[in-house]
């Protein structure tokens, strides 16, 4: 899974795949494919 791959496994975050929210039950079941955009957003404290 990309998420484990780029060590984001044990931590919070948010998923969109081409702008569109993908829940975290969901990511497991949701393909990748060439082209499309993948955004991973972690909490940030601050300020």
């Amino acid at each position: 899974m990309l998420l484990q791959e780029l060590g984001y496994d044990e931590k919070t975050v948010g998923t969109a795949l081409n702008q569109e929210f993908v829940r975290a039950k969901d990511r497991a079941e949701t393909p990748i494919r060439e082209g499309d955009a993948v955004e991973i957003v972690t909490p940030r404290q601050g300020g």
